[in-house]
Order: structure tokens, then sequence, then C-alpha cells
């Protein structure tokens, strides 16, 4: 859309594009979390083993992680809100096959298809945001999006709960048709259509199959490993998985028009970012997977108390969200990134010591109090400081590679951590097994998330924003940048400056901020916008917090 058409932070467009932003990604953050409230019952009414159960989380998060740099790819090209009311659709479609499933290997086959219209919608929502707001307002657009889809993410293990004690587990899929209804109507009247005008013409089909045939092979095997054994057929499907991982890096070294343009990696602070997130989040995906199901089998809460028990961290996301976005803002995202993940691992440990006599208040509740706190001053300054390492026109790019990175992680862990901790076969209908396996999962949980905060500490740097004078390069010529990272503000925008109102307004950014972007800053975004850094939040895409995160 034209500079001049964007949207203001406080007028009523901007209410109704974060309604229909939030909304939206909030059903796949509400179905992320509130499953793993239904594991126990769903177990029992379906006759699931655990494996099973791992697949009802793990289908719908490979088709997700698989297809969602395809969705931002997608949306980059025919337009953001086409491609994210697409993903609506198609996901509450999916939805209701959810609710009438009539076996585990039906509900298992309807969550693969809920995971393709997440992967449709969920990197648009975002997108949509940083290409629909003015400049100066995108920072607080992503931080009210990352917070308030983080509230809503956080509440579904307590919704979950409730709909499973009033009614059936079959409602928790049921709900999101009429909430899509909604989103859709709001969608069509009040968001704008945005594309990036350099978006390439072909569809990456080998990519995408590859990465579907990759991370299908390698979770059957290490979900089957711990089940069976490392068989012959495991082997197998674990060296296809891996030679398809391995053929699709360099299959998108060669293709035409490949969905994850492996240049944006050039940015040693995008690369610092995501491999952050991987480890953090493969610890996050271990805790909520287990989390609420132990509360159930060892502790005896019911559903509706497990989900209750997490309502704290949502507390503390909606109160610390925002002015965790601020901190960074002021000392930069190294030092949040640091202590956040710190923080998360000494919560985990806290919360290992949950046995079977432990009481909420003494044991349970410290641990998700300095959980809640990590986790707060983890997510905002580490979703914005991957935006803000590449170019705004990569924004849908960015943001998939991101949640596909996040959920990839999730998905690899949910996989492996039940055979390394025993917690296999009909494991979680007996107390003092599950017990056993939860604390050591805890343990190996907290370790990543340590390992997460060290890496940050190493690797993460400051940015600097509107300062010409903190690159050595433009201290010789105010006028300097970066041959990669292009031209003063070029991005998306520029297609639509043709218009002389465009290019009055171009001029008038370009005398405020005369500095433009290099290597030094390690960004591919103009200095002048490096402020979203620290301006948002993400919420976790399998977390009662959750990205951020996404």
């Amino acid at each position: 859309m034209p500079v001049d058409e964007s949207v203001s932070w406080g007028t009523p467009e901007a209410r109704w594009v974060l309604l229909a932003t939030v909304l939206g990604s909030g059903m796949t953050f509400l179905d992320a979390t509130v499953v793993n409230v239904a594991l126990p019952t769903i177990g029992t009414e379906l006759d699931a083993s655990v494996a099973n159960l791992q697949w009802v989380i793990n289908g719908y998060t490979l088709t997700l992680a698989s297809l969602i740099l395809i969705g931002g790819s997608l949306g980059d090209r025919f337009g953001r809100r086409r491609v994210f009311l697409l993903g609506i659709v198609w996901f509450a479609g999916a939805s209701l096959l959810c609710g009438v499933a009539p076996t585990s290997e039906a509900l298992v086959a309807a969550r693969a298809l809920q995971g393709i219209g997440g992967a449709l919608l969920t990197p648009g929502s975002l997108a949509i945001l940083q290409a629909s707001f003015a400049t100066s307002d995108r920072g607080r657009a992503v931080g009210a999006w990352s917070g308030l889809s983080g509230v809503a993410a956080a509440i579904a293990p307590f919704v979950g709960g409730w709909l499973i004690g009033v009614g059936s587990w079959r409602l928790i899929f049921l709900i999101n048709v009429p909430l899509a209804a909604v989103v859709v109507a709001v969608a069509l009247r009040h968001v704008p259509e945005t594309r990036d005008p350099a978006a390439v013409r072909g569809i990456d089909v080998a990519g995408a199959v590859l990465t579907v045939v990759g991370l299908a092979g390698l979770t059957w095997a290490l979900i089957s490993a711990g089940e069976r054994g490392a068989t012959a057929g495991v082997l197998l499907a674990g060296a296809i998985g891996l030679a398809s991982l391995v053929g699709f890096v360099v299959a998108e070294r060669s293709v035409r028009h490949p969905m994850l343009p492996l240049e944006i990696f050039r940015s040693r602070q995008f690369t610092a970012a995501n491999l952050v997130t991987l480890i953090v989040y493969a610890s996050l995906s271990i805790m909520f997977f287990l989390l609420v199901v132990h509360l159930q089998q060892v502790l005896g809460y019911s559903p509706l108390q497990a989900g209750a028990a997490t309502l704290p961290v949502t507390g503390l996301m909606l109160t610390l969200s925002a002015r965790a976005g601020q901190l960074a803002d002021r000392i930069g995202p190294r030092l949040p990134m640091t202590i956040g993940p710190l923080g998360i691992a000494a919560g985990l440990a806290l919360l290992s010591r949950a046995q079977a006599e432990a009481t909420y208040v003494g044991t349970v509740l410290p641990g998700l109090l300095v959980f809640g706190l990590g986790l707060s001053l983890t997510v905002a300054p580490l979703t914005a400081t991957v935006l803000a390492a590449t170019a705004t026109r990569h924004a849908g790019i960015a943001s998939g590679v991101n949640t596909a990175i996040s959920r990839g992680a999730g998905l690899l862990a949910v996989a492996v951590i039940p055979g390394l901790t025993g917690l296999t076969g009909d494991a979680y209908h007996d107390p003092a097994v599950f017990a056993s396996g939860f604390r050591a999962a805890m343990h190996i949980s907290a370790a990543l998330a340590a390992a997460g905060g060290l890496l940050a500490w190493l690797l993460i740097r400051n940015q600097v924003s509107g300062r010409a004078d903190s690159c050595p390069a433009a201290r010789l010529d105010r006028r300097h940048y970066c041959a990669i990272d292009g031209p003063p503000l070029a991005t998306e925008r520029d297609a639509a400056e043709a218009t002389r109102p465009g290019r009055e307004r171009l001029q008038r950014e370009r005398r405020k901020s005369q500095p433009a972007p290099c290597g030094h800053h390690d960004t591919a975004r103009p200095v002048q916008e490096t402020p979203l850094a620290s301006g948002g939040a993400d919420v976790l895409p399998t977390s009662p917090a959750v990205r951020q995160t996404s």
C-alpha cells in the first residue's frame, strides 16, 4: 500500500487491524496450547498411547513448521490479507474435522490439516502489521499484537480446562469456527491489502516437499525409537529425514525461486537470534507438553485446575511484555535475551520439584512465577530482533523463518523427550513413572534454556539506532551504505514512492535521518528503523505465554 495511506496508531483503522490479526493468530496460539490440557482426556476416550498423543501435538506442528515459509512468501507475492484469510478459513474447516474425529488416527490427520491453515495465517498476521502501519508506529503495533496474542494463548489452558469440564474436549476445536467468522468479517472490511512488489513469481515446490519429508521422517524416527528402539525401519526413516533436510539446504541454493532465501542469513544478528530461538523453544515445548499432564496425572488436578494453574504466567506476560520491549529499547536486546532464558531455566528447575505430595502455593506457583518472569523478559526482544535484522520487504519471510524454527524445535523436542525420560507406552497412566520422567524432562529443559541464554550473551549484538557516528564508515561518509543491504530506505515502499507525494515524503525522511545501514550494524534495515527491534514482543507458539515470540 502507498506510504501516505499507512495506518496510524490510535485510529479506528489501527484498532480494527489489530483485532483481526490478534484474533486470527490467537486461534493458532490457543490451539497450540489448549490441546495439552486435553491430552489425558483424549488418551482415555480414544484409547491412545503416549506415541499417539505425541502425534496429536506433532501432526499439527509438522505441517506448520514445514509450510510456514511458503505461507510467508505467498503472502508477500499474492497479498498478505488474501493469504491470511485463506488460512483462517482453512484452519476453521480443519478444526471442525478435529472436533468430530472418531479415532486418534483421524484426529492426527485433521491436526495436520490444521497446521496447513496455520502456516498460511501465522506469518501473515505479523507481516500485515509490519506492512500496514506507518514506520514510526510499527513498534507499538507489534508490541500490542504480541502482548494481546500472548494473553490469548496464555488463557488457553484455562479455557480448555473449562470446556472439557462443562462439555467435551471436542469443544476446544469447535470454538474456532465462530472465531474464524469474526476474523473474516473484520479483515474483509477493515484490513488493507499489502504485498511485496519485488516478490518472486515461482513457488518452491521442491523445497516444500523436502521439508515435509525431512521433518516427518526425523520425527517419526525419534518417536518410534522411544517406543520400539532403534530398529532397521526407524534408522531408515531417520536417514531419509536427515538426507531430505540436507537436500533442502542444497536445493535452496540452486532453485530459481527458493522459499527460504539463504542470503537473509548473511546478517549475523538474524542468524544468532534464530539459533537462540531454536534452543529456547525446544526447552519451552518440553515444559508445555508435559506440565499440564503432570498436574493431572500426578498431582490429581482436574482439567480446569490444571489450566488455571498456569494463569500467573498470563498475568506476568500481560504486565511485563511492553516493559520488556521498552527495556530492550534502552539497553539493547543482548542482556534481556541472556537473563530471560536463565530465569526460564531457574523456573523449570523449581518445577521439577512438583511431585505427588507437592502443594500449589509452596512448589508449583514459585516455579511458574520465576519461569514467567524469564519468559516475559525473553520474548519481546527476541522476535523484534529477528524482524529488525531483515529488510522490511522480507517481513513475511523473516517472520516465517523464525516461526518455522521455533515450531521445528518444538516438533523435535516433543518427539525425543519421552524416549529419553522413559515416558513411553502407557506411562502417563502410572503416576510414579510419570513423576520420575517429568523430573528428568524438566532438568533437560532447564539445561536447554540456560544454553540459550549463554548463546545470546555470546552472539547477540546491541543495535544502535539513529546514530551516524556509531559506524566507522559513516563517520567518513554520512551517505555510506553497504552494497549487500542496498541504498537508504530500500524497502518495498520504494515501488509506491514513484508518486510525487511519496517521493516528497521519502525525501523528508531521508533529511531527518542521514545515516544508512551498513554491515557494521549487522542489519539489512535502515538505521532509523531499528527501534522496532525493541518495540515488540513475541508469543510462544507452544506455550500459555505465547511469539514471538512466534
